[in-house]
């Protein structure tokens, strides 16, 4: 245990023991007085009292340091300590015009007095809005596109629909549940080779299969985990659907074997965010989506970490050739901010399936999240703000490089990444670096084999970019002496 988390665990201890005794010792007023200060300063009680209720009150599923944060400003967070942090986490790639921006604070606060839910019985203004934003700009961002999503519709109709959820892995399952329609659809028509299409007409329900990969991340919920390949997430709660398999990531030699006719559905991240910063091969991608139209099967990309300008680009899989372009894209963290929302954009071969009432939600499209989201794509969105992001990675990498050649091959293994979606391979387990991090106030997230993952906010200034690296080395620095000694 690091010296700062002994530290925070003896104030723990000492302030709850302060807190027992006023709350047995003193008159009702005084501890009237005493939450209405602390309701002042903008904190429950105190930052210890809030992590006794949290371990008291709320389900055993995170490990948490003793801290307890209390607001931010751009790409700084602060403690209820008054401590300030620099943030390379933006809550998991989500923050990414940082924390309180003017503009999502004024939407925020503006329809917040308006309407903020009326579920989808009726229309609202900005639903349809975000999803038109959402489909002009992909389009504008990638104008030599021509397949899945960017595939031009009949009768002059919208090439890419949305619909819209309230996570990540929300989205997810809603695009397994369109590919595992389209496969039925497919195995109708029976376009598939006389052999193939007279089995798959007699039982649609063949063509059910899902590739997904490994190192790939898509969320915790029972279809989104299934197609999860890490057995730490998957095993507790096995056993989960049938019909999906696992090949291997970059590995075009074995698309083949794991596509075939029988499938309905591939889902792949163009850049691997939970599994350790793993950007996908060409022609990897290229092969994955030649085969899926081969067989009949939709290709899914999951964007949730790294799109929404997070590479460089509007989406990652826009750093690839057009012949790499999916049927299915899914997107939710950055979306509005850190406001929940998820949402899934489909293609119009996909969209013109999918009939009323086959799919739903509550809360999805709701106005509050979907004006934020409105807010968010008109800044990500202009070539100016991609820019910085493309400006912000390559200054990260050429310092963190500098920095850090004297450890590769002994501490580090090396640097992966494109965009402020960096990451940093270690010979072992980098906790103690994103300890060390924290103590000198720079918030850090870990990912998998030993990577250390980089999401700062996509405003960050060149100054802070350079000011996290210096941090982050130095972090190395004590790390790779310690394990020496």
């Amino acid at each position: 245990m690091s010296a700062a988390l002994k530290y925070q665990g003896t104030r723990l201890l000492a302030a709850s023991s302060r807190l027992s005794i006023l709350q047995k010792t003193a008159k009702p007023s005084l501890l009237r007085g005493y939450h209405a200060t602390s309701a002042r300063l903008g904190v429950a009680h105190s930052g210890s009292q809030t992590v006794v209720n949290a371990e008291k009150y709320t389900l055993n599923t995170y490990a948490r340091p003793t801290l307890v944060l209390s607001h931010g400003k751009g790409s700084y967070l602060y403690d209820t300590d008054g401590k300030k942090y620099l943030d390379f986490t933006a809550g998991i790639a989500v923050v990414a015009l940082g924390h309180n921006h003017p503009d999502i604070t004024a939407a925020v606060t503006d329809q917040a007095s308006k309407l903020v839910h009326c579920s989808n019985l009726y229309h609202n203004e900005w639903a349809p809005q975000l999803a038109s934003n959402i489909v002009e700009s992909t389009i504008a961002a990638y104008p030599q596109g021509t397949q899945g999503i960017y595939a031009q519709a009949a009768d002059g109709r919208s090439p890419a629909r949305v619909f819209f959820s309230n996570s990540g892995t929300e989205a997810n399952e809603g695009a397994l549940k369109f590919a595992r329609k389209y496969g039925k659809h497919v195995a109708e028509l029976g376009t598939l080779g006389k052999g193939t299409s007279e089995a798959l007409r007699g039982d649609p329900n063949l063509k059910c299969g899902i590739v997904s990969f490994t190192g790939g991340f898509h969320g915790r919920s029972m279809g989104a985990l299934s197609v999860t390949a890490n057995p730490k997430y998957q095993k507790p709660f096995t056993p989960l659907i049938p019909g999906v398999q696992t090949a291997k990531y970059n590995s075009t030699s074995e698309i083949g074997a794991f596509v075939d006719e029988r499938t309905c559905g591939v889902i792949v991240e163009p850049i691997q965010g939970e599994g350790g910063i793993h950007p996908a091969q060409v022609d990897f991608l290229r092969a994955l989506r030649r085969r899926c139209d081969q067989v009949g099967a939709l290709l899914i990309y999951d964007e949730i970490q790294c799109g929404l300008g997070r590479s460089g680009k509007l989406w990652a899989h826009q750093l690839y050739p057009e012949d790499c372009s999916p049927d299915i894209l899914t997107m939710a963290k950055p979306l509005a901010n850190g406001i929940p929302i998820g949402a899934i954009l489909v293609s119009d071969k996909v969209a013109e399936l999918i009939k009323v009432g086959e799919h739903g939600t509550t809360f999805g499209g709701n106005p509050l999240a979907c004006r934020v989201g409105c807010t968010v794509l008109d800044h990500i969105a202009k070539s100016e703000f991609l820019e910085h992001v493309q400006n912000a990675g390559q200054v990260l990498e050429q310092e963190l490089q500098q920095a850090l050649a004297p450890f590769v091959g002994s501490t580090v293994v090396e640097l992966r990444g494109t965009g402020l979606l960096r990451g940093i391979q270690f010979t072992s387990d980098p906790a103690q670096i994103v300890d060390l991090a924290r103590d000198r106030g720079l918030m850090l997230v870990g990912a998998g084999g030993n990577t250390v993952r980089l999401v700062p906010p996509l405003n960050t200034s060149i100054a802070d970019i350079k000011r996290g690296a210096a941090i982050i080395a130095d972090c190395v620095k004590q790390f790779a002496a310690e394990r020496k000694a």
